[in-house]
């Protein structure tokens, strides 16, 4: 797991982790309603005003829980690398197993998924990190340590299309087996030849 942000103390650090994890533990339970401020705040031992200046809205606060899980997967993930044979078969392995747990936690899924379609530009650092902490998990399955510019716009796609089919599976349009399909099929770019 990335070290928290270098401006915060050790004290914060555990500060913020704590309110992360409340936060997943309310949404886990809830979903995206459940996750109210002040209960956040209460439950993590944090005065409100505190909760405010780590995270100045619900959706910055659930947009930062996914970059958390997004850690913790990535972490998992090296520890327990994809085996396949080629690039785009490892990486559509390491989402598939990415997805499998989001599925294990829907309601928390649904919550984080939601904060990050109602960013706006002031969460956009946030969402920028999300999207590196994607790409990293991407590259690492890829085992490409130097990506050309045409895998890097394949990985662009393949983050699209998990995000999208997150967002229909949570929504009910699409099966998981629908989602397996559509990710193997985006992955496939990565095992295309250079051009």
């Amino acid at each position: 797991m990335p070290p928290e942000p270098p401006s915060l103390t050790e004290r914060q650090q555990a500060r913020r982790r704590r309110i992360l994890h409340t936060t997943a533990q309310l949404a886990g339970r809830g979903g995206f309603d459940a996750v109210q401020m002040r209960e956040v705040a209460e439950s993590s031992q944090v005065a409100l005003g505190t909760l405010y200046r780590y995270f100045p809205s619900k959706v910055h606060l659930l947009v930062a829980t996914m970059q958390d899980q997004l850690d913790h997967l990535h972490t998992t993930l090296k520890k327990k690398p994809p085996t396949a044979e080629s690039p785009g078969a490892r990486v559509a392995e390491a989402l598939m197993r990415a997805f499998r747990a989001l599925q294990r936690e829907p309601h928390l899924a649904d919550a984080m998924v939601r904060a990050l379609t109602f960013a706006d530009r002031s969460v956009s650092p946030e969402v920028d990190q999300v999207s590196h902490r994607t790409t990293a998990i991407i590259l690492d399955a890829m085992r490409e340590p130097d990506p050309t510019p045409a895998q890097l716009s394949a990985v662009r796609v393949i983050e699209h299309t998990w995000h999208s089919a997150l967002v229909t599976w949570l929504s009910g349009r699409a099966s998981i087996a629908q989602v397996k399909i559509d990710l193997e099929t985006a992955c496939k770019l990565l095992d295309q030849p250079p051009q």
